[in-house]
């Protein structure tokens, strides 16, 4: 299901295999070992919907019975921009999808007081200005933080970006596509709303904690 707005595109991913491992995902009493395994294979299906659209190219090869022109991907750099520290999640499974893509990190936690991000890593191809990026973060909040990799990554010099998150809450759309009307949105779900704490609602928890079983 795609949204496209004025000031942005969100791309929901609703494909049956995603949906049934998110539920399992949101379930308190999933553990950690687990929760990272279902991130993993969801985040494979979410490479191949992000994906979509890479140009592909004629070549000439040898099957084991005739020659063809056969489709390959054209050449086109990537980049995975993980947001530490949950990308991480995310991470693994686009890479086992995508394992030629190059791998940056943006370092932000998010301020409990006032939510807003605060940067303390950066870490890019020195290249990214040629690849399209393609932002990682579980949980689209509030938006500030997705929001602050993102002005990273075009602060870089790259032109092309794409952000993809588990799930994202509707607040956290709004302000994201305010800051980045440009960059499209990639999800498994929008839930209801945020509460008092910036946590999304039903959500998963915090997706850091639950990854890495810590509290």
């Amino acid at each position: 299901m795609t949204d496209a707005t004025a000031s942005g595109t969100t791309l929901v991913v609703d494909h049956p295999l995603i949906q049934h491992k998110l539920t399992l995902m949101r379930r308190s009493r999933t553990p950690a070992n687990e929760f990272r395994l279902l991130l993993r294979e969801i985040s494979m299906l979410l490479a191949y919907e992000v994906t979509r659209d890479m140009p592909l190219e004629m070549i000439d090869i040898e099957t084991p019975l005739t020659a063809m022109k056969a489709p390959v991907l054209a050449g086109k750099k990537l980049c995975l921009v993980s947001v530490l520290r949950a990308g991480g999640g995310i991470l693994e499974g686009m890479l086992d999808i995508l394992p030629a893509a190059r791998v940056g990190h943006v370092g932000l936690y998010r301020d409990p007081v006032s939510l807003a991000a605060v940067e303390y890593y950066l870490k890019l191809p020195r290249d990214i200005s040629e690849r399209t990026a393609i932002v990682l973060d579980p949980m689209l909040a509030t938006g500030n933080s997705a929001a602050a990799a993102v002005s990273e990554v075009k602060a870089s010099g790259c032109q092309s970006i794409k952000f993809v998150c588990l799930i994202a809450a509707p607040e956290g759309l709004k302000t994201f596509h305010e800051a980045h009307p440009d960059v499209p949105v990639y999800t498994a779900a929008v839930d209801s709303h945020l509460n008092d704490h910036g946590y999304i609602v039903p959500g998963i928890g915090d997706a850091g904690d639950r990854i890495f079983g810590t509290k």
